[in-house]
């Protein structure tokens, strides 16, 4: 038995995956601002060289499929955490895991503006980051040693991480802004952290 099969057909999956969302986003983009509107499935499919049925074992919307790459980065920020050094700094921890997280490689600008622009897919991106948020949580807490279940810290961090990203993307939109995302991104997280558990009542 090849004990590598089920990591190849994790790969080939996630592959997949990665196609059918940078169909679905391409296409968006280049029919303009109703893109989301004009967007079918049987061509995000095409685009993708899958067929729809395949399309719909992986999403169950265009808005879905558009925002699967914020989603997928969004699942591995609690990852991502786990894997810095474990004598760093919190703060220096969250930043680092996340800023390399989100801009290797830089979003694309076109995509990230048709997403926050268009209320179906801001609120299907919003839904993304909410996921991230326990997995987050949970890496902060095993990180400083407190009681997720006890403790209102680790998930008030989390929400207060997710939410700086948002923060930066818009700001890193706005005309004339010409910093890079990764910069936009350290600015709006530094407003953040650094931060610590707060000390028990007595």
């Amino acid at each position: 038995m090849n004990d590598d099969a089920p990591d190849l057909r994790a790969r080939n999956k996630q592959a997949t995956r990665m196609a059918i969302g940078d169909a679905a986003l391409r296409l968006a983009i280049e029919l303009g601002p109703n893109g989301l509107a004009l967007v079918r499935v049987h061509d995000i499919a095409t685009t993708a060289g899958v067929s729809p049925r395949t399309y719909n074992n992986y999403f169950s919307s265009r808005e879905e499929a558009i925002c699967s790459f914020q989603a997928d980065r969004s699942r591995k920020v609690g990852q991502a955490l786990r894997s810095r050094p474990d004598d760093e700094p919190l703060d220096q921890a969250v930043i680092a895991a996340v800023i390399e997280l989100y801009t290797s490689p830089e979003p694309d600008k076109a995509g990230l503006r048709m997403i926050m622009s268009t209320p179906e897919l801001e609120g299907e991106a919003l839904k993304a980051f909410t996921m991230a948020e326990g997995p987050l949580a949970e890496a902060i807490a095993a990180r400083t040693g407190t009681d997720l279940g006890r403790d209102l810290f680790p998930a008030v961090m989390a929400a207060a991480v997710a939410g700086a990203i948002r923060v930066a993307g818009r700001r890193w939109l706005e005309p004339g802004n010409t910093a890079s995302f990764a910069t936009t991104l350290r600015h709006a997280l530094s407003c953040v952290l650094p931060a610590a558990p707060p000390s028990p009542v007595t």
